[in-house]
């Protein structure tokens, strides 16, 4: 596959004025644009779906998500495996997300570290990735030689391997357990893939991180109820979560004391009206999933 022929560097015919146009006109063909990125994620909902329910299974029984990707794309991972830490109570080791050139590599550009795939192998050993972990590769090109050399290895390995990019039947793929391609077209501004793809790209990460987190019971409703009250304004979050879980803002403070500020285990005391005991066991039963924990209680 020869660079100039990827789809992502190819010029796009409806943004060859841009540089002549006025700043009206200019924002008006990157929106126009823009729109087609919703609607070729929307294409590869199936595959986002098949890799939420591949990944939940490993991840549930203590695999890791790890992102692996170069430049812009890798930035991406590293981004959605930092938020989702904090967001759903996630230790370090859960999630993280492995950029080519190390952390230097977020702040600067580092040249000729996409194309190491011994780099790559090497990342991937110092994570000890084993047949447990969920291994994500990022690349908007599906031809950035450290990602896929990334991939390859981490299929070597046993793990499941989640290609993402923005290029059909791409060399991403070929190591892919589920490839998910949306495919933007060529950018406004060619070969700036933090436009269109990096777009894409965040959409299918907040989708695929979003949905393993909810299918591994750290959602109730449609709150994230793994938040951990340390502080003062995570205490208030914590209780304004219960409250709006259990619709009683009275008996919130309480249940969050009894049940040593554990959000699912207050949440359940007041669904069920059980004891602190009967609470756990009911969490242990669903697999920690309130809802089903809620349900159990009922039979």
């Amino acid at each position: 596959m020869n660079f100039e022929d990827l789809l992502t560097e190819q010029r796009n015919r409806h943004s060859t004025h841009i540089d002549q146009a006025d700043s009206n006109e200019m924002v008006d063909i990157i929106n126009r644009e823009d729109q087609r990125v919703g609607r070729s994620v929307q294409k590869q909902l199936p595959q986002v779906a098949e890799a939420i329910n591949l990944a939940t299974k490993r991840f549930d029984k203590g695999g890791r998500l790890i992102y692996i990707g170069a430049g812009t794309s890798g930035r991406l991972g590293v981004l959605d495996a930092t938020e989702l830490r904090p967001t759903y109570g996630l230790e370090e080791s859960q999630t993280f997300g492995i950029i080519a050139g190390g952390p230097e590599a977020m702040f600067h550009t580092i040249e000729g570290v996409e194309d190491s795939g011994e780099l790559a192998e090497e990342n991937l050993k110092d994570a000890s990735v084993t047949e447990k972990d969920i291994v994500i590769g990022i690349a908007a090109s599906g031809a950035t030689n450290y990602t896929v050399s990334a991939l390859a290895y981490a299929k070597k390995q046993g793990a499941l391997t989640i290609a993402l990019a923005c290029v059909p039947e791409s060399p991403l793929e070929k190591n892919a357990d589920v490839a998910i391609c949306p495919i933007v077209g060529p950018e406004v501004i060619t070969g700036a893939t933090l436009m269109k793809a990096g777009t894409a790209q965040k959409m299918v990460l907040n989708m695929l991180s979003s949905g393993i987190m909810i299918r591994s019971g750290k959602v109730y409703q449609n709150l994230m109820i793994n938040v951990t009250p340390t502080n003062e304004k995570t205490q208030r979050r914590a209780k304004r979560i219960i409250a709006a879980a259990t619709q009683t803002s009275t008996l919130a403070e309480r249940a969050l004391a009894r049940a040593d500020n554990n959000v699912p285990l207050a949440i359940l005391l007041i669904e069920t009206k059980g004891t602190i005991a009967e609470a756990k066991k009911l969490l242990a039963q669903s697999g920690g999933h309130v809802s089903d924990a809620v349900k159990l209680s009922l039979q």
